[in-house]
């Protein structure tokens, strides 16, 4: 079964190459980003993680911890993390979970249609779509879902700018424009009259009567 936005984050205890976690006890109070992999020692791999090494302080101003997930053993892993660390020109500090067993990956549906997959023999093809994105809220409620193919790397500053945006829009009556940046105007929610939106936020620039802008709050 898909795991969709709004669905409660399955919870899981998983090895890792930080120690064992439960899933929803790690996340704690803050937000989570939850990303897979197809395989350790892989090249677009390698690059990806390099590169979220290299973020993990903007993730941390943003109260976000960062797990990865792949199909491998901790000891692949743990030595893996050399290569990404070579990659990154940083040491590669976040956990990432054993999931030789698949079993996190089946539970957040990561597995291409034909996800009866042998153990042994298994290449990173037959876990090709194994390169997923989920955002988790301190309620444990998934906020973002992202899926890529084997082919195509993701682009991590992206996945920070939604987090912002998810952020600054939780509980909150507003929505960001595409392509918003952090700091940018935000669109009032259309369940305010103008009245109300101005009383609230001030100053609105109304582009038409139902995309109306104002100053992102301070707290965004």
């Amino acid at each position: 079964m898909s795991v969709r936005i709004n669905d409660t984050a399955p919870d899981f205890t998983a090895e890792t190459t930080e120690g064992p976690i439960s899933f929803h006890e790690w996340i704690g109070d803050g937000y989570a980003v939850l990303f897979s992999h197809p395989r350790a020692f892989t090249p677009v791999c390698t690059t990806e993680l390099g590169t979220v090494a290299r973020l993990v302080p903007e993730f941390e101003k943003r109260n976000a911890k960062v797990l990865g997930v792949s199909v491998d053993s901790n000891d692949d892993h743990l030595k893996w993390k050399r290569d990404i660390a070579e990659v990154a020109g940083v040491p590669a500090d976040f956990a990432i979970v054993d999931d030789t067993s698949l079993k996190v990956s089946k539970l957040y549906d990561m597995l291409p249609a034909e996800h009866y997959l042998p153990s042994e023999g298994r290449t990173p093809q037959h876990s090709a779509t194994v390169r997923t994105v989920f955002i988790i809220a301190p309620d444990k409620k998934v906020r973002l879902t992202m899926a890529y193919p084997m082919s195509v790397g993701r682009n991590f500053a992206e996945i920070i700018r939604a987090l912002d945006a998810i952020q600054a829009t939780d509980g909150a009556p507003i929505s960001t424009p595409a392509d918003w940046r952090q700091g940018e105007d935000v669109i009032v929610a259309t369940s305010l009259n103008d009245e109300q939106a101005e009383a609230k936020f001030g100053k609105m620039e109304k582009k038409l009567p139902y995309l109306r802008y104002v100053k992102a709050p301070e707290t965004v």
